[in-house]
């Protein structure tokens, strides 16, 4: 064969592959927009519903009893509230106010636990509910507490306030003077016991603050409040407060009845660090007012949550001082802080700082030079003011002056916009240890 046919042949070999390696390529490009098409139409899968955030908070439980209030310890933010400033007869409840004055005159050192106090006939002759004690007796003032916070004896109230102020007027003197103290605006005592007086009384809210006055001032003392029952001279009797037996959470505090008042009961837990206060006043029953109360507490327990922020005298920010020996200056909080927050909305909490502009030195110790927001859904949920942590002196004549200058230059370029704030992204670690 000449190599003319030979190349001939080569030439029409070479297209005849070229061609069906081209109709190969088409059929797999047709092939594959075939494909692509199909899975095209494939209809994508539904997206599961899955909430975004937590889960909404039902409507606060509405009770039967005349007021009430739930508030957490901590924060002192409250939860729940009816008629909370509505006036109401206190009854027993008075008793939180003659055991904080017991526990004054306790801390001050004027008596003793070992202190033996003598029974007048006018202790003893002391209507409703009893420890029986009479002029024969020298009960301690030990015994005289426990038989007022357990035993809910007014006869023991009516021997401790004849003890430390002479009569039991003179002891309600010293009532009203706390009362007024911590705030408890609409309250009058007349009496230690809750005895029924038109000039007796107190609100839901008075109630509330004088609980956590208690639980926050003598936590030693608080623990009798838990005390299921007590005996003295042989007589047993058993704490009024049924809650201390249904839920190990509660640990307090008093009950109070009568016929006037209805039944009352101001009550406090403490569960995984949260601890919640309650006071419910004129329920109907002393069952209702025991379900009542763990009505609220369990609302609470359940919907909230309370985180400590920032502890006390932590740095939270610096600022810049003018003509002093330092340059700026540490800020922080005067006391904890602590916020109360719908369960699992921690993380769209946010803080910003603001810093009074142009601080002049002297400044003080503790002086106050701005504020902490605390925002939730750009809603303020919490305020505190923010202290210097030290203190800074004046300069001296050039370091004043020059930063005299440095100001009047500063003023007369203008402000920087935002000047004065901060936002703060890592400071909200919550401390874990509440209590």
């Amino acid at each position: 064969m000449s190599k003319a046919l030979l190349a001939a042949f080569r030439n029409n070999y070479l297209s005849r592959m070229n061609q069906t390696n081209m109709m190969n390529r088409i059929l797999i490009l047709i092939a594959s927009l075939f494909a692509v098409a199909a899975y095209a139409q494939v209809p994508n899968l539904p997206t599961p519903d899955v909430p975004s955030g937590p889960a909404p908070i039902p409507a606060a439980p509405v009770l039967g009893a005349k007021s009430y209030i739930l508030q957490d310890f901590y924060s002192q933010q409250i939860l729940v509230e009816h008629n909370a400033d509505m006036r109401v007869e206190p009854a027993s409840i008075t008793k939180l106010m003659t055991s904080y004055v017991v526990f004054k005159e306790l801390a001050a050192g004027k008596i003793k636990l070992e202190d033996t106090v003598v029974v007048s006939e006018n202790a003893w002759r002391t209507g409703g509910s009893r420890m029986f004690i009479d002029p024969t007796m020298t009960p301690t003032i030990l015994d005289l507490i426990l038989g007022m916070i357990i035993q809910s004896g007014n006869d023991a109230c009516v021997a401790l306030a004849e003890h430390i102020a002479g009569s039991e007027e003179a002891f309600a003197g010293l009532m009203n003077h706390y009362a007024e103290e911590l705030g408890m605006t609409g309250t009058h005592f007349m009496n230690s016991t809750g005895l029924p007086d038109e000039q007796h009384y107190t609100t839901a809210r008075d109630v509330a603050r004088l609980s956590s006055a208690i639980i926050n001032e003598f936590p030693d003392y608080y623990a009798w409040y838990s005390e299921k029952e007590f005996t003295f001279n042989e007589i047993r009797q058993h704490n009024r407060n049924t809650l201390l037996w249904r839920d190990p959470a509660i640990d307090g505090l008093k009950t109070g009845h009568t016929e006037s008042a209805g039944y009352c009961l101001a009550s406090s837990a403490l569960r995984d660090g949260m601890r919640l206060v309650a006071a419910v006043m004129g329920s109907d029953s002393e069952s209702s007012r025991a379900s009542e109360s763990q009505t609220l507490l369990n609302y609470g327990f359940r919907f909230y949550e309370t985180i400590q922020l920032y502890e006390a005298k932590s740095v939270l920010a610096t600022a810049k001082v003018w003509k002093g020996l330092e340059e700026e200056v540490s800020t922080g909080l005067e006391h904890p802080m602590f916020i109360t927050i719908q369960r699992g909305r921690y993380d769209d909490l946010s803080a910003k700082v603001e810093l009074q502009p142009n601080l002049t030195a002297p400044i003080a110790e503790g002086q106050v030079v701005g504020s902490i927001n605390i925002t939730l859904d750009n809603e303020l949920v919490a305020n505190r003011d923010l202290v210097t942590l030290g203190a800074v002196e004046e300069a001296g004549f050039f370091g004043r002056t020059w930063d005299g200058l440095m100001l009047w230059a500063d003023g007369m370029m203008g402000d920087d916009e935002g000047e004065g704030e901060e936002e703060i992204d890592e400071a909200k670690t919550p401390d874990e240890s509440s209590e």
